[in-house]
């Protein structure tokens, strides 16, 4: 299947089929003739056409492009976060690279005036910058950065960063963080269409940035000296696809909150889909991560029987058991 030419027909297909289900089914059911009309400003039976349209352009079509954003990018994230340390159990958020971008983004919260959201993204970027930084300087050895050691830091710092975060919800001014709980767990209801807007540009640039690294990726994969007897600066490669993965995951976390393991589970599939070509697998793994936090969000709204659960709850479900999963894996191999 993977030199297939139907593969991104069937990804895109995939996506649409999620949307679609995640605009219809809520506390207020709607048919797709219904979702239909209120796109595109007709009217259909059932439930009157004015609430509908609210419905689907205020609060389920924003939903649905931040799932699209923030799924895509930590999925990018983690396509290059495992091509530059070599280790499919690295991910933004156990590498401690989501924690570092909450914290600065709940910096920000706390101490810039107003509730602007532009700068958001530079501090939440700032401090998953910082936080990788800091993982990578613990994991260094004189004998070079070994990848359990990697993982062991990116988990400590994630759990000291998680510290932080709780401290600095409680000391917090009354409503000042509001949602800080679903926030923290994860949630796509903070979305709209102005912090939509805001927010894609900087995806857009990450992955217009991964894209143009792909080959560098390719390279990387195979060991550091084969990709410096090709002509690779891999340095230079390096640095780019730490800072550009950095902002990826840190700019969606200043806007979803702390959403697990996307990053870990969702490469996986893409590369048993496309292979490990990054030309390929990155635009793979944008769709598939996507599609995949679309269809934790519908369960997040529907299968609590009291209201909607935060979607990092449903994400952990899958990803905690999955990360086992390759580590015992990764543990069997000479």
């Amino acid at each position: 299947m993977r030199s297939s030419t139907l593969v991104f027909p069937l990804l895109a297909a995939a996506f649409v089929g999620a949307a679609a289900l995640s605009l219809s089914v809520g506390p207020v059911q709607l048919s797709l003739g219904q979702v239909f009309s209120a796109i595109t400003g007709g009217s259909a039976g059932g439930v009157s056409g004015e609430t509908a349209a609210r419905v689907v352009l205020t609060l389920r079509l924003p939903r649905i492009l931040l799932g699209v954003l923030v799924g895509g990018a930590l999925s990018s994230s983690g396509v290059a976060f495992q091509a530059l340390l070599r280790n499919p159990l690295a991910d933004p958020y156990i590498l401690g690279v989501s924690g570092g971008a909450a914290v600065g983004a709940m910096t920000a919260k706390l101490l810039l005036p107003g509730d602007s959201f532009l700068p958001l993204p530079i501090c939440a970027f700032l401090g998953a910058a910082i936080a990788a930084s800091a993982v990578f300087l613990l994991a260094r050895r004189r004998s070079g950065i070994s990848r359990e050691r990697l993982i062991l830091m990116g988990v400590i710092i994630g759990a000291f960063l998680n510290a932080l975060i709780m401290m600095m919800v409680a000391l917090a001014p009354p409503g000042r963080i509001p949602g800080a709980v679903y926030w923290l767990m994860g949630d796509l209801s903070l979305g709209t269409l102005g912090r939509v807007g805001m927010l894609a540009p900087y995806v857009a640039a990450g992955l217009v940035l991964l894209f143009l690294l792909s080959r560098g990726m390719d390279l990387l994969l195979l060991g550091d000296e084969v990709a410096f007897q090709s002509g690779l600066s891999v340095e230079r490669v390096k640095t780019a696809v730490y800072l550009t993965a950095s902002l990826l995951a840190g700019t969606v976390v200043a806007v979803s909150g702390l959403i697990g393991f996307v990053g870990l589970i969702v490469p996986h599939g893409a590369r048993s889909i496309v292979g490990s070509g990054h030309r390929r697998l990155l635009p793979a793994a944008f769709l598939l991560g996507g599609t995949f936090l679309i269809v934790a969000d519908v369960l997040a709204r529907t299968v609590g029987p009291s209201g909607e659960l935060p979607v990092g709850a449903v994400t952990a479900l899958a990803g905690a058991p999955f990360f086992l999963y390759l580590l015992r894996r990764n543990g069997r191999k000479p």
